[in-house]
């Protein structure tokens, strides 16, 4: 791979905000809190020469490292976890991050065979006195979350590690294997509400929950899924994914539901118009601005049964609209 193509690649990885974010959060967690410079350059205390003020630039996308007082410099970011007392966890988290460091086989090996839970996860099913059990516990009936959804999905959450203080939602196939999870934060952190593994969202979410004898209602995160509860599955996002659509002509699927955000009209327009191409019937599920989470399984279950059957017309008029 060219020098310039490199850059390119490295360049188009960091546009996802996520990544960035993740990145962030494990630099967080080692270097302290941050001051943000510019669009992707961050400054923190340097570890080397212990300077009063934020002098250790971070660039996430050149990579680069340097502090301005010492004069400690490095042309990747895991040359400056190599120099610091940090876990092999974080430094193999770094290296799934960094994609263009890893081999496309690696990545799919990662993928389909290893991925666990983290280590740190604890089952919610198991009550205990401690106060983070408990504040884990109330966030979840905050949000409409009943004990028996904590069973039905193996609801956990992390006290120590990269998931510390996160809800931690697991994801299981067809074949009962883990195959994505997502880290929910509940302590009201100032940013990344949401962690998730740096693996694809290509994906059936849920999937070992799917009937696929009845229709299926897409909608877009796990709680929305957890709220609706019958045949959902979120897309984790505004893009249906490949693998989901696959599974849904696989399975035969002639109707499905969309419950997506009304704010992302767009997204939902391109969604229906894929489905209906592929000789689908699409219902457009009326959420009135709110996300599913909030209206509730017995209101949601109302509105998909009097969600309205689009048409070609009815695609033309959104598109408008």
């Amino acid at each position: 791979m060219t020098r310039h193509l490199r850059s390119a690649k490295l360049h188009q990885s960091y546009k996802c905000p996520g990544v960035q974010y993740q990145i962030l959060h494990i630099l967080d967690s080692i270097l302290g809190p941050h001051k943000r410079f510019a669009k992707s350059e961050y400054y923190y205390s340097c570890p080397f020469c212990h300077h009063y003020n934020p002098k250790l630039a971070v660039n996430l996308i050149k990579r680069k490292w340097h502090c301005w007082k010492c004069g400690k410099r490095g042309g990747t970011l895991l040359s400056l976890f190599r120099r610091l007392d940090v876990s092999k966890e974080q430094i193999n988290t770094l290296r799934l991050l960094l994609e263009d460091e890893v081999p496309r086989a690696l990545t799919e090996t990662v993928e389909s065979t290893l991925l666990t839970l983290p280590e740190e996860f604890i089952s919610l099913a198991t009550p205990t006195n401690a106060p983070i059990y408990k504040k884990a516990l109330g966030y979840l009936e905050d949000r409409g979350i009943t004990r028996d959804d904590i069973l039905v999905h193996n609801l956990g959450y992390c006290t120590e590690g990269m998931y510390r203080n996160r809800i931690v939602i697991p994801s299981y196939d067809a074949t009962e294997t883990l195959n994505f999870f997502v880290g929910r934060d509940f302590s009201g952190g100032p940013y990344l509400k949401y962690m998730n593994p740096p693996i694809s969202k290509n994906l059936v979410i849920f999937e070992n929950l799917i009937n696929w004898n009845y229709p299926v209602v897409i909608c877009e995160g796990v709680f929305d899924a957890m709220a609706i509860k019958r045949n959902a599955i979120p897309q984790l996002g505004t893009l249906l994914p490949r693998k989901l659509l696959g599974r849904i002509l696989q399975e035969g699927q002639r109707e499905v539901y969309l419950a997506l955000d009304g704010d992302a009209l767009k997204d939902t327009v391109r969604i229906a118009e894929r489905l209906m191409r592929e000789g689908i019937t699409v219902y457009l599920v009326d959420l009135d601005g709110r996300d599913p989470s909030d209206i509730g399984f017995v209101d949601m279950q109302h509105r998909i049964a009097n969600a309205t059957k689009m048409g070609f017309s009815d695609l033309v008029r959104l598109k408008l609209k």
